[in-house]
């Protein structure tokens, strides 16, 4: 998303998408992240593929529960700037290269005072090293990660919340036009409900990350947004606390998204995104809103996708109006209508044909703003219905069908290569071009063309 661009946090919300339904994202937010890894940390298992290493694994606990430390390992990612010299080079001259961005903070307005304040005795946390070239093995299918994030805990909080600041939701969809249920939703999914916001340093984050590794221009501007904030005031040191990657409150802001969205809402002169709930709906509204979000509108509706459907048209290029769909055979379950039939929307059907369709309208493009991965954008807008007192989606979910290993996804892209179906570079990261060709190859051989990368497509591309 615009509002936080955590690579790899993003990367992990969008590997988690990809795994589960062949739409993925490129690498950028963190957002993929401070937000997302909230959640996602206990969605899956993760292995860190180092350097050379031939069973490689990610970093054992320090002793006594201390902190992790830095493997020491070269970066997965084979960049220069990730090789385990080039990372003690440059957090040797970490000193110099935070001194060497006071001219940077001056002409943005932060006196020398507030920057040897908050700088001074800074450190870098080379661990982040270790996150920032993670390569996690997802585990979850789309239905797993619903479970977990849609539940009945949850949602007994959310509507508790929706209780207690009534008032503030109340004057947020008055001034902004955002649904208060998304709004609820977000806090609910990326913290849920300011419980899991995260415990690292935003300043000695994104400083380790704007000095060493491989995003130091990306990170040097979330760096000197950090100062900034600090500087006028908005929040104190304590309350940036998140991500490895930067993003911290409830609904896991970026510093740059902060400097963005974040609005005053209650004129007490600060915008509080951390502790005040009145800012925090409001500045989570304006974010959604500045990234078009369209009043009285929803994000998408669950609905049946007929047998012998024509599985090309499930793409996001591919908008129509929703009484076009119904032409098509495309309808809601239990013989609901379309409130609006004109508004438009494309097809998303993420377990292909053996499980439900939605038609996703501009509102659920929006959220993607906000993580650009559809795993998550699904999971808000039903968790918000799931607020207003709507039901559990109808259809069932193939829940006997496997999810693939990041080793099986590079093989399938491998296997699409080899046979002229994909042009890319196989990492094991599905994203529009590997859905292409998979639904080219499954076209070539008679099945629903539905981009979803199960276990028996990946044996009828091994030939078996």
């Amino acid at each position: 998303m615009e509002r936080r661009t955590e690579p790899s946090a993003i990367l992990l919300a969008g590997a988690l998408a990809c795994a589960v339904t062949v739409a993925c994202l490129g690498p950028v937010r963190a957002q993929s992240s401070g937000g997302p890894l909230n959640f996602l940390d206990n969605l899956f298992t993760g292995t860190f593929a180092k350097g050379n290493a031939t069973n490689s694994q990610a970093p054992q606990p320090a002793p006594n529960g201390g902190p992790v430390p830095w493997s020491g390992e070269d970066g997965a990612s084979g960049h220069p700037l990730m090789t385990a010299s080039a990372i003690r080079e440059a957090a040797a001259n970490f000193d110099n290269c935070i001194a060497g961005m006071w001219p940077d903070a001056a002409r943005r307005g932060i006196s020398q005072d507030s920057f040897q304040r908050f700088t001074t005795g800074l450190s870098p946390d080379l661990r982040i090293m270790d996150l920032l070239d993670a390569q996690p093995e997802f585990t979850k299918s789309i239905w797993d990660y619903l479970d977990i994030l849609v539940n009945d805990n949850r949602l007994a909080k959310g509507r508790e919340v929706l209780t207690t600041y009534k008032a503030q939701f109340d004057a947020t969809e008055r001034a902004y036009g955002v649904d208060r249920y998304i709004i609820a939703a977000i806090w609910g999914i990326e913290s849920n409900y300011s419980t899991q916001i995260g415990d690292r340093n935003v300043l000695q984050s994104t400083a380790t990350l704007a000095c060493i590794g491989r995003r130091q221009a990306y990170f040097k501007d979330e760096f000197l947004s950090a100062l900034e904030i600090l500087h006028h005031g908005d929040l104190k040191p304590e309350q940036m606390r998140g991500s490895w990657a930067g993003a911290f409150g409830p609904t896991q802001f970026m510093p740059t998204a902060f400097k963005r969205y974040a609005v005053d809402a209650d004129g007490d002169g600060r915008r509080d995104v951390v502790d005040n709930a009145a800012d925090l709906i409001a500045s989570t509204a304006n974010n959604l809103k500045k990234d078009g979000w369209q009043a009285g509108q929803s994000w998408g509706y669950e609905v049946v996708v007929p047998q012998g459907f024509n599985y090309m048209l499930a793409d996001r290029a591919k908008v129509m109006s929703l009484a076009q769909w119904e032409q098509i055979g495309v309808k809601r379950p239990n013989g609901q209508t379309f409130p609006r039939p004109t508004e438009k929307a494309y097809l998303l059907a993420p377990a292909g044909a053996q499980g439900p369709g939605f038609l996703m309208m501009q509102n659920f493009r929006v959220i993607m703003k906000y993580n650009p991965a559809e795993a998550y954008a699904l999971a808000i807008g039903h968790f918000a219905d799931r607020l207003r007192g709507g039901q559990p989606f109808v259809q069932a979910w193939p829940r006997d069908e496997r999810t693939l290993s990041r080793a099986e996804r590079l093989e399938l892209q491998q296997l699409l290569v080899q046979r002229g179906f994909y042009q890319g570079t196989p990492d094991g990261q599905f994203g529009g071009q590997t859905r292409e060709a998979l639904r080219n190859f499954q076209a070539s051989i008679g099945a629903p063309a539905d981009g979803f990368a199960s276990a028996e497509v990946l044996e009828r591309l091994r030939g078996r």
